[in-house]
């Protein structure tokens, strides 16, 4: 790659980060606005995965304002779920959205959940914006690094997985479907295994977070595009790893995969790697 390529690309990212946190502080409005009022949730697939008209609302504003922002990208979304039609074009950006991620805490009230915006350039990620909206915090990245509010973040090492904390929302009712017993073994080692475990349920945030350094590892199953690519994203820009879990699907990339694995600087937690070889090997039995 020339200099002048990779100074391009740059300027493209920051760009694009741009556009994203525009999007995302619009909805972030609504979301304060109508956060702990009367607001009813549907059920979507079952009774653990709600969705709501601020859901909707707050997609069609992201949607609107990228697509004006960047003419020729186009949206993959939880809540329109896609804007393109046929094959996109080399080098269009693509836009991964998730217009509340934590619907179920929204609606009762609990003051964690997000936006998030991912902008990818041929399955590449390229540009990423979480916002908390009741916190006031913009996590943001671009090629070069990840931001909070603007500053840089430089999250501290913490190797020592006794003395770190995880947050997951594993297991939830589905995995304790698919893992039975095996789900809640793994959750007891974990709170064994680390300082502190959290079940706050919302991934894009847990990921925020583990870029801040206010958390030390999340690991994910069942996972969706939407769920995590800006939040893989914001994890390596500061200096995290971020991998995903395939499970034998081929041509994904990290974050398109079923599951991941998030940890800051310097962590390499030998259960979370444990868990999801076991978690594999049980499905795989499941599958054959």
């Amino acid at each position: 790659m020339s200099e002048q390529t990779a100074i391009c690309e740059k300027t493209r990212a920051e760009e694009l980060r741009v556009a994203a946190l525009d999007a995302a502080r619009s909805a972030a409005s609504l979301l304060r606005a109508t956060f702990r009022t009367s607001v009813d949730a549907e059920i979507k697939t079952n009774a653990h995965d709600l969705v709501t008209e601020i859901d909707r609302r707050s997609q069609q504003i992201i949607t609107e304002s990228l697509l004006a922002a960047v003419p020729g990208s186009w949206v993959l979304g939880e809540e329109n779920i896609s804007t393109q039609s046929g094959n996109a074009a080399p080098g269009s950006v693509q836009w991964i959205v998730d217009p509340i991620d934590g619907t179920s805490n929204f609606v009762h009230g609990i003051a964690f959940f997000c936006i998030s915006i991912a902008a990818a350039i041929d399955g590449q990620l390229a540009a990423a914006v979480i916002i908390d909206p009741i916190a006031g915090d913009e996590f943001t990245a671009n090629a070069e690094s990840a931001l909070l509010n603007g500053a840089v973040l430089n999250p501290a090492r913490r190797p020592e997985q006794a003395r770190a904390n995880l947050m997951t929302d594993y297991p939830g009712a589905e995995s304790l479907v698919h893992d039975g017993d095996l789900a809640l073994q793994l959750f007891g080692q974990w709170i064994q295994d680390f300082a502190t475990v959290r079940r706050k349920v919302s991934a894009a945030l847990a990921l925020a977070h583990v870029a801040a350094g206010w958390c030390d590892a999340t690991i994910g199953f069942d996972t969706k595009v939407w769920d995590v690519a800006a939040g893989a994203h914001l994890v390596r820009m500061a200096h995290g790893t971020f991998r995903g879990l395939a499970y034998g699907q081929e041509g994904l990339a990290d974050h398109e995969c079923p599951g991941f694995i998030a940890q800051g600087p310097g962590a390499d937690y030998r259960s979370l790697h444990v868990a999801a070889q076991k978690i594999h090997a049980l499905r795989a039995t499941k599958d054959a």
